[in-house]
């Protein structure tokens, strides 16, 4: 592409197919990488060609998709070959973008080839142009001495015609599922599969130029995760094994990373996307038949599955301990990489594909149950929470990090609704996480409790439809907490303090679930840890007027108008977070600084989870109101007044405030330390009304968590994929651009 003049001027006549002098030039010029192409081919001269010269545009999808079949056919076994298809996959991925935004081009890669030859008229017909892309780039992953390492054995295959034979599934990338062999790393082979792989990216985002909840199938994604592509099988576990294996820091030389060029970090990050983006898509016809010609390895996978994608089948269906280890070690290990601190400043790499990590990570346990099984038996769970911990942390007054922070809490209210993650969180906390919250000695419960009160009070405002999500994981966990921090403890009264408020609770219609929440978690702590939790229940007393004002609420016309109308003094105790503003239907995030994508609205929690609020007899649905439409009544007040949940925290104080009083009274205390050792020793015994039933809200599937899940993780890999910048300037319909 040396002469632009010349390549770009054929736009305004057309030129024949067979001028292969012609066509030649575009693969075989002196081109190294794929940012010099998107220099060369501006978008306006892409968009010109597709409206001026239709014909010269189609004939280059089809000679550049023709070279890449030969070459798969071939084995590119010559450098001339090798440098014809990188060449090829980085024209195409520059033009594939331009094809997907114009609606008249969108069939256009399902049609098929060209017949080789007029005069054959009863020749089968030629496969859709698409899935000849699909197949051929499959088989140029395997292409020994330009995608993988040449066993260099007798039988290795070193002629054209022997490609066919090569076992594949001897040739997966990294040890790791179902491989043991870590083949030697070349710089320039990681090169070539990411350059392979960005096209193949490229071709799954046709997504992107669809319109949100529109549920047409991505055929692109379908014929990859096929039967029809023998590479299926050593393509997922090539995947998967490639970025669960990888480590940033390796040896752990300081500054290694500035001083050579680390070629397996795009390779990896550009797995990861691959993988999440195919486990997205689930078609549902012709179930049975995929499933059955699917090539499985038994040692690997177990039996089962029930979905055509291939991918989701393999990824289902791994059930061996050693694999279950192996991949979260390696997804604990990229998500803590960014925490890691050194006494050299900048001394150790950092990836930046954290949220890809947690996509997959999300994807892997509603998938596959037996690794959300393991992982929950592991203590390696708490791997998983501190970084989302200290991500929902670090994000939570940046708008533009909304997305982060949404898929952060699904990840643990997933979690929260098995028993094992809530025992867990007993473990005491020494991670060094760099975070601002306050210093307190304690548990992962106590670092988890001092987070969300960071991001419900000194959060964005567009945090606020999250409230409800945050809140059911301290219930869920709530019944299996041993011994809450002093610190954590008061963060917990202060939540219900600001919640309880009139002006609070009357200025909106789903308010008086997040103190419903709150007693909740205060009621199972009583209930089932009271030994232990002197913290919590010398809080709870020194706080009592809290509870007596919500059991005396108003209810009268006047009071709820005094409500409303009070001015509400915001200091540092009530944040502007902590507001009536209604759910947003779109928050934005951002990785580069200057653009940021829209979100899918936030599934409200009524859809989330399964038994909301089962033993108050109502159903949650905070977005079924609309509540500009609203306003308070009595009658509304007194439906929830009369089932908020006070009987044993009174119960509690009623016994325990005169025993308290009088001891301090009695020793004359003003060490509180002395009043929670009465209270470690303290029994309620028969005092209590009987305990009740833990109710665990689960996560369950929904088609709201799937559009935001979509729409997500296309924003998040938009974003990522800015050198070269593969989408930018283009189209988009699945969520809008804004800029920062």
């Amino acid at each position: 592409m040396g002469n632009t003049e010349t390549k770009l001027s054929f736009r305004k006549a057309p030129v024949e197919a067979n001028d292969d002098a012609f066509w030649d030039q575009f693969w075989t010029e002196p081109i190294n990488n794929v940012q010099d192409v998107f220099t060369l081919v501006p978008a306006a001269e892409v968009r010109a060609l597709r409206e001026e010269s239709p014909s010269n545009l189609a004939t280059l999808c089809y000679k550049a998709v023709e070279k890449l079949v030969q070459a798969s056919d071939n084995g590119c076994h010559t450098d001339k070959e090798q440098h014809i298809v990188l060449n090829c996959c980085r024209l195409l991925t520059r033009i594939l973008p331009y094809i997907f935004e114009d609606p008249d081009w969108q069939g256009f890669f399902w049609t098929s080839l060209p017949a080789q030859s007029s005069n054959n008229t009863e020749a089968e017909p030629c496969a859709p142009l698409a899935q000849s892309l699909i197949l051929a780039l499959s088989n140029l992953l395997y292409c020994p001495e330009f995608t993988v390492v040449s066993h260099g054995k007798k039988g290795t295959p070193d002629k054209p015609e022997d490609l066919t034979s090569v076992d594949s599934c001897e040739y997966i990338w990294e040890a790791g599922v179902g491989f043991p062999r870590s083949p030697p790393a070349y710089g320039y082979i990681d090169q070539n599969r990411t350059e392979i792989l960005k096209l193949l990216l490229t071709c799954f985002s046709e997504t992107i130029y669809t319109p949100p909840g529109d549920d047409t199938t991505n055929k692109w994604i379908e014929c990859f995760c096929s039967s029809e592509n023998r590479q299926a099988l050593p393509l997922f576990t090539s995947l998967l094994n490639i970025f669960c294996a990888y480590d940033p820091v390796g040896l752990g030389v300081p500054y290694n990373h500035l001083l050579f060029r680390d070629y397996r970090e795009p390779l990896v990050e550009v797995a990861c996307q691959i993988l999440i983006v195919t486990l997205d898509h689930t078609p549902l016809e012709n179930e049975e038949e995929s499933v059955n010609n699917a090539n499985v390895s038994p040692s690997i996978l177990s039996s089962g599955g029930s979905s055509s994608n291939l991918f989701i089948n393999y990824l289902s269906r791994i059930h061996r301990d050693e694999d279950f280890a192996f991949i979260l070690s390696g997804i604990c290990r990229l998500l803590n990489n960014p925490l890691q601190q050194t006494y050299l400043p900048g001394s150790t790499k950092k990836v930046g594909f954290h949220q890809e990590l947690l996509v997959f990570f999300w994807k892997l346990c509603d998938t596959n149950k037996k690794f959300l099984f393991f992982v929950l038996k592991s203590s390696d769970v708490l791997d998983i929470l501190v970084p989302i911990l200290y991500h929902l942390n670090d994000a939570r007054a940046d708008q533009s990090r909304v997305g982060l922070i949404h898929i952060g809490v699904f990840i643990l209210l997933l979690l929260s609704g098995e028993r094992n993650f809530g025992v867990r969180l007993n473990k005491p906390f020494s991670a060094a996480a760099p975070t601002d919250v306050p210093a307190f000695a304690g548990t992962h419960a106590d670092f988890l409790v001092l987070v969300f009160h960071r991001v419900i009070t000194a959060g964005h405002q567009r945090l606020q439809p999250l409230y409800d999500c945050l809140l059911t994981i301290i219930v869920n966990v709530s019944p299996y907490l041993k011994s809450l921090s002093m610190t954590a403890a008061s963060k917990l009264l202060h939540l219900l303090e600001a919640f309880s408020t009139p002006w609070f609770l009357f200025s909106s219609p789903q308010n008086h679930h997040l103190v419903f929440f709150l007693l909740e978690v205060f009621n199972n702590i009583i209930q089932y840890q009271f030994d232990g939790n002197a913290n919590l229940i010398y809080t709870i007393i020194r706080k009592r007027q809290v509870f007596h004002q919500l059991a005396n609420l108003p209810t009268d016309a006047a009071s709820l108008s005094k409500g409303l109308n009070k001015k509400r003094i915001k200091s540092p105790a009530y944040s502007g977070s902590i507001s009536n503003g209604s759910p947003t239907e779109a928050a934005s995030f951002d990785d580069s600084g200057v653009l940021s994508t829209s979100l899918a609205a936030t599934p409200g929690l009524g859809n989330l989870v399964s038994q909301v609020h089962s033993e108050r007899g109502e159903k949650q649905s905070p977005q079924s109101v609309k509540e500009h439409e609203w306003s308070p009544t009595s009658h509304w007040v007194q439906s929830w007044k009369s089932k908020l949940p006070l009987q044993t925290i009174m119960r509690m104080l009623q016994v325990l405030v005169p025993q308290v009083e009088k001891i301090c009274i009695d020793k004359n205390l003003t060490d509180e330390s002395e009043i929670l050792k009465f209270l470690q020793h303290g029994t309620l015994v028969g005092l209590l009304p009987v305990p009740h039933p833990i109710l665990i809200r689960k996560y369950q599937a929904n088609a709201g968590t799937t559009s935001w899940f979509r729409t997500y993780m296309w924003g998040v890999i938009y974003l990522r994929n800015i050198d070269p910048p593969v989408w930018y300037d283009t189209d988009v319909k699945l969520f809008d651009i804004q800029r920062v």
